[in-house]
């Protein structure tokens, strides 16, 4: 029996550390700064607001009530990348890939001076993709949120419960920054986390405009004063430059190949589209990395990037989750979540 004694010991031991790592990792909660709802807005202070990008979306917006074919449509490009189509109130000739807006609802779309929404659900590559086609005034209006306005590690609660508790019009989930201890973490222009992570960065600037950067190219301090407003680290970057950025067979960490998946994507200046697809489900296998750079791509998106997917993926429009996030396999159940990203 001695002579088996130390192997029991270390299976015991290494079992505990196991478990420690893990519930320290995925389970206990560490709160480090209470009260996150502060903003710097000072770093809009010198966007001038009279450049011709800014006009047009104004335009766009007070338009959008007159004009519902064209607050209803997204662009998707043709099999050779050279036309765009658009769909919504148009036929789909394309018998791969088919839009619905009825399924949403009837108030499918939300338009005030400052923020234009339109919501249109798809089915490709046999699932159920949400679209949000976000066109704004200003970035300001795109703000972020933590669970429990705290920020802190393994601190979570519902993407409906925080855009609930800020009045949000709109809501996806964001990168799940509690889950991690690396990663630039900037929120409403407000650095939180300057240690440089393994992943691309999303840079969404003051101006409306969107970069993915590497961290070995800038410390965050740098970022945060070049006027970025949010920043993420959960990646990749799938679209940059116009071009998909991820190959066929690339994927998240130990990620199922096909995922419900979380995207953000810009098209213009403040025209910003969420993307949140199902996935896991009889109804909805999920898509892969690739197949979800080439959707954005096709929305027009000249960058994108992805956010949190699996059970985390959620979309949240009046008053409501969109979407059917799952949880514990196939279950349709929303799940605790770090952060979000919200249009309010």
């Amino acid at each position: 029996m001695k002579k088996y004694l130390w192997a029991i010991c270390y299976g015991f031991a290494l079992t505990a550390f196991t478990a420690y790592i893990t519930l320290d990792t995925f389970v206990l909660s560490d709160t480090y700064q209470t009260d996150t709802t502060q903003m710097n807005t000072s770093i809009f202070e010198n966007i001038s607001g009279s450049s011709v990008e800014s006009e047009s979306v104004d335009t766009e917006i007070s338009g959008v009530d007159d004009s519902n074919e064209q607050s209803s449509a997204h662009r998707r490009s043709d099999s050779h990348g050279s036309t765009q189509k658009y769909y919504g109130e148009e036929n789909n000739d394309d018998a791969d890939i088919s839009s619905s807006e009825s399924s949403l609802g009837e108030n499918n779309s939300y338009s005030d001076d400052n923020i234009s929404i339109t919501l249109t659900e798809y089915y490709e590559n046999n699932t159920k993709i949400y679209v949000a086609d976000v066109m704004l005034t200003s970035a300001e209006y795109l703000k972020t949120a933590f669970a429990d306005d705290t920020y802190g590690k393994n601190v979570t609660a519902k993407t409906s419960s925080i855009a609930e508790a800020h009045n949000a019009i709109f809501a996806v989930n964001g990168d799940y920054y509690g889950a991690q201890e690396r990663g630039y973490v900037i929120r409403n222009g407000i650095l939180y986390r300057d240690i440089p992570g393994d992943n691309n960065v999303l840079c969404i600037y003051a101006d409306g405009t969107m970069k993915v950067v590497d961290p070995k190219d800038y410390t965050a301090e740098e970022l945060a004063e070049q006027g970025v407003w949010q920043a993420f680290s959960f990646g990749p970057g799938v679209v940059e430059n116009g071009n998909v950025s991820v190959s066929q067979d690339e994927e998240v960490g130990k990620a199922m190949a096909s995922n419900p998946r979380t995207a953000v994507g810009l098209v213009d200046s403040n025209h910003f589209v969420f993307v949140v697809s199902d996935g896991r489900t009889n109804e909805s296998e999920g898509l892969s990395l690739y197949e979800l750079a080439q959707f954005m791509q096709s929305l027009g998106a000249k960058t994108a990037y992805n956010l949190d997917g699996g059970g985390s993926s959620a979309m949240y429009f009046n008053g409501q989750i969109i979407n059917n996030p799952t949880t514990n396999g196939s279950t349709i159940k929303e799940r605790g979540v770090s952060d979000i990203v919200y249009i309010g």
